[in-house]
């Protein structure tokens, strides 16, 4: 069978109208941690995603690693501060934007935005000073929406 390029123009087309539409940031929410409703924002530029997490204590039972660690789900604010617990998949070493490295904890857990649930890794870190507590990178993305970059929350409030 042979595609002209008219045609391969109009499969990615319908390729892509099958999937949803996400602003820069969009609301999101971490069921297995206890987090309802998180806001995230949408960065492609960063390759993996990373949640504000404090007081990180690493425990080794006989399943393996896992983590404990706090969150503050709610941007500019110290409260609530929620406990969560996990089991530690990895230790990766991150260079962030400015170019320092950082090793973090990863872990995995099921992610939730709009009417999509899957699970995504996450990596640990201080994000108290930063605008988002939760960064959603490409690798979590991949395959599942369309951005448009001067958009926000078009999954809903």
């Amino acid at each position: 069978m042979t595609i002209s390029t008219g045609d391969a123009g109009r499969l990615r087309s319908a390729k892509s109208e099958a999937r949803a539409t996400i602003g820069w940031r969009e609301w999101a929410s971490l069921p297995d941690l206890g987090v309802d409703r998180i806001n995230a924002k949408i960065d492609t530029g960063a390759k993996t995603s990373a949640i504000h997490a404090f007081r990180l204590h690493v425990t080794e039972t006989e399943d393996g690693a896992w983590v404990e660690f706090y969150l503050h789900p709610r941007q500019r604010r110290k409260t609530p501060e929620v406990f969560c617990r996990a089991p530690l998949i990895d230790r990766r070493v991150i260079k962030s934007s400015n170019g320092q490295e950082d090793e973090r904890l990863v872990i995995n857990t099921p992610f939730r935005m709009g009417d999509q649930i899957w699970p995504i890794e996450l990596t640990l870190t201080n994000r108290d000073t930063m605008g988002y507590r939760l960064l959603i990178g490409r690798d979590a993305l991949a395959g599942r929406f369309l951005i448009k970059s001067d958009a926000s929350y078009l999954l809903g409030k």
